[in-house]
């Protein structure tokens, strides 16, 4: 087979990784790709949202499968001209794909269908949303109804705070067309757990558990951030919870959005956080998240491939999920001053401290070749991945790994995974 994947991140590195172990495949692009995705692909100079130009290419070199990472290009319906053409393609088509889009979609969504969450209103006017504010409970969560690079949601511990948020948001646009819908969320306390999941448009099947970091510093300050590095397995994802997630969350969601007309198929991004009152879902997306595919991807078992193709032709039942009995945690390695200012082409040294290194591994997020070095190019540079026995080892194994790398302005937080020292 030949492959294509879709994006240039680490969340696409890991991908590639996993689908160059394929005993299918005997070919793998990658467009735009990076330097590291290069080991396993040919990276072809093409933007992810150049629908017509990446159709084109699958069909002049008989791509048999595409594969999309990213969520721009899924929000914005990549899927429907590959299909269109007669392409196959793995992920959710545009009116699927709205799961991750809209905030306001999911959470209407979830109330129709009574999936557990947070208590919501929606807002499009700055005022209306202002005066709601005044009377709400604090802290409260604002968060721009669309795509926002991970970065769209504030935490607001009183009223001046929320009414700068709105500012921000609604009327400075930070964030572009995704702030001029918002949604104000009550606060939720517990433990954060995100769960991915195949699906097949009627199966759904979960991989193994995982727990981001989205703050930029150590103790969960700063701004929030793509993801500074993530665990997995959590440990507070417990049976219990699985039961309950798999009775009221899970297949709920794959039926509600086929009942809407919105069939599925791809991947589902389950945001949850444990409560004292049982698991609620913070947010949902419509891909693979990152950091966390470069922590679930590496413990999985099964041929990515098989799996891709039987959430296509909708076979997924067929499938048994496996992953080693282990664990894996990554580290981030950013450029300082990320996520707001930070400087690029800075020479990265020692990358090739990970080749002959069993259960470690360096996913590119951030870089690009300049003659015959690889330098930084972007804000989150590297994710530095380690397995251990349990997440204790696997922990040290990251950090102790984080130091094989060099490069000016490294930066990464001290206390990923830190949360498993109170198990």
């Amino acid at each position: 087979m030949k492959v294509l994947i879709v994006g240039g991140g680490g969340r696409e590195h890991a991908i590639a990784r996993q689908v160059a172990q394929s005993k299918k495949v005997d070919k793998i692009y990658c467009a735009p790709g990076n330097a590291g995705i290069e080991e396993y692909a040919e990276c072809i100079n093409i933007g992810v949202m150049e629908f017509d130009k990446l159709v084109s290419f699958a069909k002049e070199k008989e791509i048999d499968l595409t594969v999309i990472g990213p969520d721009d290009p899924l929000v914005g319906g990549i899927v429907d001209p590959f299909e269109a053409a007669g392409l196959r393609v793995f992920g959710p088509r545009k009116n699927a794909a709205i799961l991750e889009g809209s905030k306001a979609f999911s959470k209407d969504l979830m109330k129709k269908y009574k999936i557990p969450t947070a208590a919501y209103e929606t807002f499009e006017n700055p005022d209306a949303a202002i005066a709601y504010l005044e009377q709400a409970q604090y802290p409260i969560v604002l968060k721009a109804d669309g795509l926002a690079l991970g970065k769209g949601v504030l935490i607001c511990n009183t009223l001046e705070e929320a009414k700068d948020g709105v500012k921000l948001m609604m009327l400075d646009m930070q964030f572009g067309e995704a702030g001029s819908r918002i949604v104000v969320e009550e606060f939720m306390t517990g433990r954060e757990v995100s769960v991915l999941a195949f699906v097949d448009g009627k199966t759904i099947k979960t991989m193994t558990s995982a727990q981001d970091h989205k703050r930029a510093e150590d103790g969960d300050k700063g701004l929030n951030t793509g993801g500074m590095g993530t665990f997995s397995p959590s440990p507070f994802y417990t049976k219990e919870v699985d039961d309950f997630c798999n009775q009221y969350i899970y297949q709920a969601t794959v039926d509600a959005l086929a009942l809407e007309g919105r069939e599925f198929k791809g991947i589902i991004f389950f945001g949850l956080m444990l409560t004292e009152k049982g698991p609620r879902v913070l947010e949902y997306n419509a891909r693979f998240g990152d950091p966390e595919a470069q922590v679930v991807l590496p413990r999985m078992k099964n041929d990515i491939v098989e799996v891709f193709e039987a959430c296509i032709d909708g076979t997924l039942d067929s499938i048994d999920l496996e992953f080693e009995d282990n664990a894996a945690v990554c580290v981030v390695l950013a450029s300082k001053g990320y996520p707001v200012s930070y400087e690029k082409g800075k020479v990265i040294k020692g990358l090739e401290s990970f080749k002959e290194k069993e259960g470690y591994y360096v996913f590119h997020a951030g870089t690009s070749k300049t003659e015959d070095k690889i330098v930084t190019n972007g804000g989150r540079v590297l994710g530095v991945t380690a397995k251990g026995i349990d997440l204790k080892q696997a922990r040290a194994n990251a950090y102790e790994a984080t130091k094989w790398i060099d490069f000016s302005n490294k930066y990464c937080r001290s206390d990923i995974g830190k949360a498993i020292d109170e198990v």
